[in-house]
């Protein structure tokens, strides 16, 4: 796909709960409030159509197989507006027990683009005693996505997906001029290191990071962090919510700058780990 010349993105910042419809209804408002201040790229958070720690609750709201339901909502809206239509993520139950945290993107005619299923799940014990074991309930995706966009050849990851440079360096050498990253960090994690694994992955890689984020005190009592951002591929920040209440993130981008910033530090082209023997003494 050509790059076009200069583009508008937009992140849509959500505080989503436990009802896929109120949540599909919330982020429908968004996403026609994106579309109407000139985005033609729109990524919403990780996520988005329901945030339940409660595993049981969440399973028996999920019809087996992608949710038909919200998916086409999406895809009649992406086509409605014409625009390019990220949906951070989705919970897809796969089965009985097992659950995807699958990614959705849709073209402007509605056709899904890409699916991608966060591979990297969220197991941690944070100090203040918070703790998470996303793999008690989701399953992992093992495939990494480029999809061709008006960003460029655009690679899709989730939220705990940014701590894991090796990831997006692989979809840099694969193509990826641009990394989209919604996520629902929590707020002690969303405090200390949000906007430097962004700034971080996009400098490394010389690429633009499109950043949608959950925020605030959800329904199910957990809190997220917000401050969604778009960052350059020099790692300049090109805009944040510097907050976490929901709303619209505008920001215009030059695919190019890419290309730019690759010329300037060209490290893909130089980069020899793989070729490096690790000695232990």
């Amino acid at each position: 796909m050509a790059e076009a010349a200069a583009i508008t993105v937009a992140c849509a910042q959500m505080r989503s709960g436990v009802d896929p419809a109120a949540n599909v209804a919330a982020a429908s408002d968004l996403i026609r409030e994106a579309a109407a201040g000139g985005a033609t790229f729109i990524a919403t958070p990780e996520m988005t159509t329901a945030i339940d720690r409660d595993a049981d609750r969440l399973r028996a709201g999920l019809p087996v197989g992608e949710p038909l339901t919200e998916v086409d909502a999406f895809a009649n809206l992406a086509d409605a507006l014409s625009v390019w239509l990220l949906i951070g993520s989705m919970p897809v139950r796969l089965d009985e027990r097992r659950i995807a945290n699958r990614a959705f993107l849709f073209a402007p005619d509605g056709r899904i683009a890409a699916r991608y299923d966060k591979i990297h799940m969220f197991d941690v014990s944070l100090p203040d005693g918070e703790s998470w074991r996303e793999s008690a309930i989701y399953e992992p995706g093992d495939a990494a996505i480029v999809a061709d966009t008006p960003l460029g050849p655009t690679g899709l990851t989730i939220c705990y997906d940014i701590r894991f440079p090796a990831l997006y360096r692989r979809l840099a050498q694969a193509g990826a001029t641009a990394f989209c990253a919604p996520a629902a960090f929590t707020r002690q994690t969303g405090e200390a290191h949000w906007s430097t694994l962004l700034r971080a992955r996009a400098i490394e890689n010389g690429a633009f990071v499109v950043a949608p984020a959950q925020g605030g005190r959800h329904e199910d009592g957990r809190e997220t962090y917000g401050h969604s951002m778009v960052v350059d591929p020099w790692g300049r920040v090109l805009g944040e919510l510097g907050h976490d209440d929901p709303g619209v993130l505008l920001a215009d981008i030059d695919p190019s700058a890419a290309a730019e910033a690759r010329r300037r530090i060209p490290s893909l082209g130089l980069d020899r780990a793989r070729e490096v023997d690790i000695f232990k003494s």
